[in-house]
């Protein structure tokens, strides 16, 4: 990659419309969760895949397990969506909004269903909504869980994503006074890429 694969004034337009994107996002997770939701300022690299998990960890500081869940969407756009959280938050989380026995059974599978929950709703809203921005509406296949105890190594594992090139695109979402933090991690390939270039580049000239 000699060349930049987006312009600064390209990277600067998706930077902005991921920002709309999680405003709808956070309104949407603040009624799930009944808690005020902080966002972060939306950021956007251009990584191989091979080196993906790295440049998240620079980017979130995250060295515990994490749980994750991965989401494909497609128009002409197309790519994974992963909802990464760490793994003891999330038992921090369902404690807060469901049964108080810790260790159950019912907990156990509460965690997975809530983990489930927050990750449909923040690809939902942020996808959906960067993509309608664009002009494209996507289409999503179903959700699956990655695991819940992993590294980031092992999200990125090798031969998961099938790309050499992403464009990696990281928002996060914090519960005011509580520990829990959701990222939010779109990953697109070469093609979707080089479409994304046009689609910024339609909305630059419309403004």
């Amino acid at each position: 990659m000699s060349e930049p694969v987006l312009t600064e004034d390209q990277r600067d337009a998706l930077q902005e419309v991921a920002n709309l994107a999680m405003g709808q996002a956070a309104t949407r997770l603040a009624r799930l969760l009944d808690s005020f939701i902080e966002l972060s300022v939306p950021r956007v690299r251009v990584v191989a895949v091979s080196e993906a998990a790295q440049a998240l960890r620079e980017m979130t500081g995250i060295q515990d397990p994490v749980s994750a869940v991965r989401q494909g969407f497609r128009s002409d756009i197309k790519g994974e969506a992963l909802v990464i959280c760490r793994s003891d938050s999330v038992e921090d989380l369902c404690a807060l909004v469901s049964d108080p026995y810790s260790r159950s059974a019912y907990e156990s599978v509460s965690q997975k269903e809530l983990m489930f929950d927050v990750a449909n709703v923040l690809t939902g809203a942020c996808v959906s909504c960067i993509l309608d921005q664009l002009g494209r509406t996507p289409v999503f296949s179903a959700p699956g869980l990655l695991g819940d105890a992993l590294t980031l190594d092992e999200v990125f594992q090798p031969g998961v994503l099938q790309w050499e090139v992403a464009l990696l695109v990281e928002v996060n979402f914090t519960l005011e006074d509580q520990s829990f933090r959701a990222h939010l991690v779109m990953l697109m390939a070469e093609e979707s890429i080089r479409h994304m270039n046009d689609a910024l580049d339609a909305l630059l000239s419309s403004l």
